[in-house]
């Protein structure tokens, strides 16, 4: 098996338009969740979300390209952007470098706003752009394009594990020689009525728009519900030997990569964790090392009634008595569906390297059927990690897991 290592991050974030920033605040216990500034969202029954802050498009993107884009896709764009600078990487040999983008929903938000203003109006407000505006691969293609990627091309679309089911998809092309290097994308910005208008409606939100701070409570006893999140995330991910040949300075290891079906339900988990412990199991299996090894998990911890649940009991029959730390960023965050299965192995690179176990935070009280568990409440810890797990859980019983590891 060939040793794939990582030798870029890129990430914008509700807590950060970079890496450092995204860490900084995280592991402080910042919360990127407030009111909905996109749009009015006063009509909505829930009117909270976890946006990107301080973002002006034309700061990191030329007009055109803006024009033509999806904020998911410029999302993908910028965090690739920081990503293969880190990685300080020449691309000499098109053909052997890939690119794998991640995203649940794609251009939702841009199909439901056009909808929208057609309504009722000429066809002249449906632009010449909109259908690579919308289409999930375009944004890979547009990365592709300006770095000019000519190897293996891939958009997954596996719900909310869409960014860690990247990283895997990245990993079999390296793994089966199609490519020494690819970049593993994830992005997503959903955002509008349509999408919240469904999510409500199925009481999957929380509605807790008098606190949005606190809107979002993995764990906790009286979470109800989660809170759509926004952004992207990026991995130069490479084999061992290409990035010696040229110098790169190595942030970690990809170990293992699990990835399931429940085969149960289209919105539900299994109610005895099936699949998502066949995935962590698989993905330790890869690995080549014991449950005892992984210090920390980045859980998928939505703050879903179930999904906290049926999460919390896996990780328990999982790992037994040599139970890891485990701690939810969407408290933080919101669920950033797509993008946050980059964003949270990110997070995992990130206490591996600085030896810090980001918080739960809004966990004031754990749910008595998920105690056992050390789930970081609130505030950071110290702990000397060497191997981490990121979790995301997604809708049609998808399951994805990624372990990394020190260099």
């Amino acid at each position: 098996m060939k040793k794939i290592v990582i030798t870029g991050m890129g990430a914008i974030t509700p807590v950060g338009n970079n890496v450092n920033e995204y860490w900084n605040n995280i592991t402080n216990g910042v919360s990127g969740i407030d009111i909905i500034k996109t749009f009015d969202p006063g009509e909505l029954a829930v009117q909270v979300a976890g946006e990107i802050k301080n973002f002006n498009p034309s700061d990191y993107l030329p007009k055109d390209l803006i024009r033509k884009t999806d904020p998911f896709m410029q999302y993908a764009y910028i965090a690739a952007e920081e990503a293969m600078k880190q990685s300080n990487l020449e691309i000499t040999d098109p053909q052997r470098t890939g690119i794998v983008m991640g995203t649940a929903m794609a251009g939702i938000a841009t199909i439901a706003f056009t909808q929208e203003a057609l309504s009722g109006a000429s066809h002249k407000k449906v632009g010449p752009r909109f259908i690579p505006k919308i289409l999930g691969n375009i944004a890979a293609a547009n990365i592709a394009i300006d770095y000019n990627i000519q190897g293996p091309s891939f958009t997954v679309s596996t719900a909310c594990s869409s960014g860690g089911d990247a990283i895997n998809t990245a990993c079999m092309c390296i793994e089966t020689g199609k490519a020494d290097v690819m970049l593993a994308l994830g992005a997503e910005s959903v955002l509008c009525p349509l999408v919240i208008y469904s999510l409500a409606n199925a009481k999957a939100l929380s509605r807790n728009n008098d606190n949005p701070k606190s809107a979002s409570r993995p764990f906790d006893v009286s979470r109800d519900g989660f809170v759509i999140g926004e952004g992207g995330g990026a991995l130069v991910l490479e084999t061992e030997e290409h990035a010696l040949a040229r110098g790169a300075k190595i942030l970690g290891v990809v170990k293992g990569c699990g990835n399931t079906c429940d085969a149960h339900h289209v919105t539900a988990p299994h109610p005895e964790g099936k699949g998502a412990i066949a995935c962590m199991t698989q993905a330790i299996k890869e690995a080549g090392i014991s449950p005892s090894e992984i210090g920390y998990i980045n859980a998928h911890g939505t703050a879903t009634n179930k999904g906290d649940l049926v999460e919390s009991s896996a990780i328990k029959k999982v790992f037994g008595d040599c139970l890891p730390y485990v701690s939810s960023t969407k408290g933080a965050t919101g669920h950033m569906m797509g993008a946050g299965g980059i964003t949270e192995v990110i997070t995992c690179v990130k206490a591996i390297e600085t030896g810090i176990i980001p918080p739960t935070i809004n966990l004031n009280e754990v749910d008595p059927e998920c105690a056992g568990i050390d789930f970081v409440a609130n505030s950071a810890k110290k702990a000397d990690i060497t191997c981490a797990m990121s979790n995301a859980f997604g809708f049609g019983g998808q399951n994805s897991s990624i372990i990394v590891s020190k260099y």
